[in-house]
């Protein structure tokens, strides 16, 4: 092997650390441009339905579409030609589906970790002696983390609207999207209709979600190696082509121009492809 194909090895490996590494600061990044750029920054603007993790309008998709393709264009094209450009560009409405469904997930996982200091922010504000519309706006205030103080925010904003608490309460647990939120609004809803103490059941209930969060982290602690060993099984084929390539510059094309070496690689790639994706669907469905 040429000192120059370990050069290459080398920057491959030190590019793919990096690419996890801002992989990692997305969303405190993604965060930090928005407040910087403020409402009137059209870049910006572009990337609101990504790191709020809501579903895009088609404009929004358009958009994002738009400016998926024209990076991934530029990237390919400056990484390995204008045909890898082309092939990165054509994949952009995929990579754009895929990127905004993660930023779902995400955003429903952080929504679920704060539930419970949710329920609880706004049993305090009963317990002072404020009525449910009143501690609903108290709890905006309450120091809620993450996403779910963007909710609260906009319940609260409903509310001074004059909205009717029942309907503010079935879109912020529809926005939501999670059954820990289901379960407070079913509990402020059925403490108006039946009576009794909203900010013990409240308490309670706080206490039952911390439960159910702590199982949830455990289980996706637990499957993170099956997670990760899936990936390296998958990746490893990869990176030894690639060594081979470095090596022996034109030895994949020679072996896929051998129909039955043709057949092997194909079915070895599909194989390898299923086994990743039952194993992230089937770790998943545990956590």
């Amino acid at each position: 092997m040429s000192q120059g194909a370990l050069f290459a090895a080398g920057a491959a490996v030190f590019g793919v650390a990096a690419v996890w590494a801002a992989l990692g600061a997305l969303d405190h990044g993604l965060g930090q441009l928005l407040a910087a750029a403020g409402p009137d920054g059209r870049v910006a603007r572009l990337l609101v339905p990504l790191h709020a993790g809501r579903e895009a309008s088609r404009d929004e998709q358009r958009r994002l579409m738009v400016v998926g393709a024209v990076a991934l264009l530029a990237g390919g094209w400056l990484l390995a030609g204008p045909a890898a450009g082309l092939v990165l560009a054509a994949a952009a409405p995929l990579l754009c589906a895929r990127v905004a469904a993660f930023a779902r997930r995400r955003r429903r996982e952080r929504l679920a970790s704060a539930a419970p200091a949710v329920a609880r922010t706004i049993a305090d504000g009963l317990a002072g002696g404020h009525s449910v519309r009143s501690a609903l706006a108290e709890a905006a205030c309450g120091g809620v983390p993450g996403p779910a103080s963007d909710e609260l925010r906009t319940v609260a904003a409903e509310l001074a609207l004059g909205d009717r608490t029942d309907d503010v309460l079935e879109r912020w647990r529809a926005r939501a999207g999670h059954a820990a939120y289901d379960a407070i609004a079913a509990a402020i809803m059925l403490q108006r209709e039946a009576g009794g103490d909203l900010a013990q059941l409240l308490r309670s209930l706080a206490a039952a979600l911390e439960d159910h969060v702590r199982a949830e982290a455990d289980a996706r602690g637990l499957t993170a190696q099956a997670r990760f060993t899936a990936l390296i099984v998958a990746v490893l084929p990869l990176i030894g082509a690639l060594l081979a390539e470095l090596a022996s510059p034109g030895y994949l094309a020679t072996l896929v121009a051998q129909p039955l070496s043709a057949i092997l690689v194909g079915t070895s790639f599909s194989l390898q492809l299923l086994a990743w994706i039952s194993v992230r669907r089937i770790s998943r469905l545990s956590a």
